[in-house]
């Protein structure tokens, strides 16, 4: 998993959004099962339920990559999606909310996402959410009933996983980041390390070894990747949790270098430093409560 090939590959597709134009990103598509495809671009992954129904996809990517994803998804139905459900409020997954609607859909989020949305874009806004739920929402089409459900303070406050049951296919958005790597707690939007690591294990009571786990960055997973993920991700907070006994203070801390131990690779965007004081504002206590 730490390929130098695969890292890259993540780190351009997260980081490097500014700088690399549109047409230089190809979007790939890998179908899942009869009806579900997840389209790779740059960004967070895309999942696109295609029926008789019609087409309604999970998260979107950026703005500027509406055009590409557009006619990929075309080539699997030529009508728009008629629904966006978003994971979380970042742009990488809501960038295509304000062209998509454009289009006819209706977008789908957590009531904090809406939250988060208007205050980025403005009331009434088109990126906004027009259907925002609490605790869970299914959505009945195409023969499969969806169920985003909210797992509280993970990834940031607003993420929702998607369980589509009867393909046995699961989107965690960015609660899981399959980059061999350590996630982006983003404790500023009410994330945190021990949230993410409950989502987690949630979510693997849920599924068996046949579930397909689409990750919110990185190549397509299963329970077992999902357990490898939880173990590393247990292992830097333990980690984390001794320096922070020992040492106190966050400067004291990154000194020490707690997650060195782990001897894992970091994007130009999550450096070490950073990943540790994530770790370190969530896991003390005057950053813990929400």
């Amino acid at each position: 998993m730490k390929l130098p090939s695969l890292f890259t590959a993540a780190a351009v597709a997260t980081t490097m959004s500014v700088s690399l134009q549109a047409e230089e990103v190809e979007i790939k598509t890998q179908q899942l099962s009869e009806h579900i495809h997840v389209l790779f671009g740059q960004g967070g992954n895309i999942a696109a339920h295609v029926g008789k129904d019609g087409t309604y996809i999970i998260d979107d990517q950026f703005a500027k990559l509406a055009p590409k994803i557009k006619a990929a998804l075309k080539n699997l139905n030529p009508n728009a999606p008629e629904f966006v459900i978003n994971t979380h409020h970042h742009g990488d997954h809501t960038g295509g909310n304000e062209v998509f609607a454009q289009s006819g859909a209706h977008v789908i989020a957590h009531h904090n996402v809406h939250k988060r949305l208007q205050q980025k874009h403005g009331e009434g806004s088109q990126y906004l959410p027009k259907l925002s739920f609490g605790q869970d929402l299914t959505l009945h089409f195409n023969g499969e009933h969806a169920r985003a459900v909210h797992f509280a303070h993970a990834h940031t406050d607003g993420d929702a996983v998607i369980f589509f049951d009867t393909a046995n296919v699961v989107h965690m958005g960015d609660i899981y980041f399959n980059l061999g790597s350590l996630p982006f707690v983003d404790v500023d939007s009410g994330g945190s390390v021990d949230g993410i690591l409950a989502a987690v294990e949630q979510v693997m009571t849920q599924i068996d070894d046949s579930t397909q786990v689409i990750p919110g960055h990185g190549p397509m997973s299963n329970k077992a990747g999902l357990q490898r993920y939880y173990q590393l991700l247990s292992k830097a907070k333990s980690l984390m949790v001794a320096a922070i006994d020992e040492h106190q203070d966050l400067e004291s801390v990154l000194a020490a270098d707690p997650l060195g131990a782990l001897e894992l690779e970091y994007a130009n965007w999550l450096p070490k430093e950073r990943v540790t004081t994530l770790f370190y504002r969530s896991l003390t206590i005057e950053n813990h409560g929400h």
